[in-house]
């Protein structure tokens, strides 16, 4: 599970001067009762501008990623909690994508996610498709509270049990239950991305890379990560994760993201640099 969340003001010049990368959620990480803030909009924008690399990540689908990629100041966009990556070549105007699995494998599996979700829908009540369901590629989006009134935890187990009898991964995020047919997730996606557009490796270089997120699908990245920091939301899921950030801030969703992105930019320009 992790140990104690330590305070983000402990990390200190020598350890964020470091951070080359930032790798981030979007929901309730980056959004705020699911509106993009403006604060938290500024954050991204002052990463970049600072020289630092901006990585998203999201269970958020394929449609969503494309418009991403094309209009927010990120290098990448991870989506479907890994199931697919977009990015733009603003001098090229091109946009690129990658893919988990080969396109007869998505075909296949399409059949099986309209079964699983009957199930759900049928077995839990109060559920529903996620309104963005139309728009993804790969997986399955259950909303137990976004756009309905929350089921309850049991409930929420029993839609991952479901997923995960026919043999999905489950994943939670603090507004859907996912699920897909794969192995792959957030993390092994980005090491792709990483090492192919970027020549970071994920393991070597995890000291470069801060990852900033808020709910038990973002388990996998805290567990990589050392400089892996939860928004203060993440409190809400605690004793229900396989792993914690090391790290968490003081404000919730937006507020929290923008006060990691300040104390970031704050210690780099501390740094001493060289003649």
């Amino acid at each position: 599970m992790g140990g104690p969340l330590t305070p983000i003001e402990q990390l200190g010049v020598s350890q964020l001067g470091a951070i080359q990368t930032v790798i981030t959620d979007i929901d309730d990480t980056i959004t705020t009762d699911g509106m993009l803030t403006a604060i938290a909009y500024s954050a991204l924008e002052n990463l970049r501008h600072s020289g630092l690399r901006v990585i998203v990540t999201t269970g958020r689908p394929a449609g969503w990623c494309d418009h991403i990629a094309r209009m927010w100041p990120v290098d990448a966009v991870v989506g479907e909690n890994g199931a697919c990556c977009f990015w733009y070549d603003r001098k090229a105007r091109s946009l690129s994508v990658r893919h988990s699995l080969p396109p007869q494998a998505l075909r296949d599996n399409r059949e099986r996610v309209e079964a699983v979700a009957a199930q759900v829908l049928a077995d839990v009540p109060g559920t529903a498709l996620a309104s963005d369901q139309f728009c993804r590629l790969y997986d399955l989006a259950i909303d137990y509270c976004e756009d309905v009134p929350h089921v309850g935890e049991p409930c929420v187990r029993r839609i991952v049990d479901i997923m995960e009898a026919v043999g999905m991964t489950a994943k939670v995020s603090s507004i859907h239950v996912n699920g897909w047919f794969g192995t792959y997730d957030k993390l092994s996606m980005s090491r792709n991305i990483m090492r192919d557009l970027f020549g970071v490796d994920l393991d070597r270089d995890r000291d470069q890379i801060a990852y900033v997120g808020d709910s038990p699908n973002d388990a996998p990245m805290f567990a990589h990560f050392p400089y892996s920091v939860g928004v203060a939301n993440v409190r809400d899921f605690v004793g229900k994760m396989d792993a914690l950030p090391r790290y968490i801030t003081h404000s919730r969703s937006g507020e929290g993201f923008a006060e990691f992105a300040s104390l970031l930019i704050a210690m780099r320009s501390q740094q001493p640099r060289l003649n």
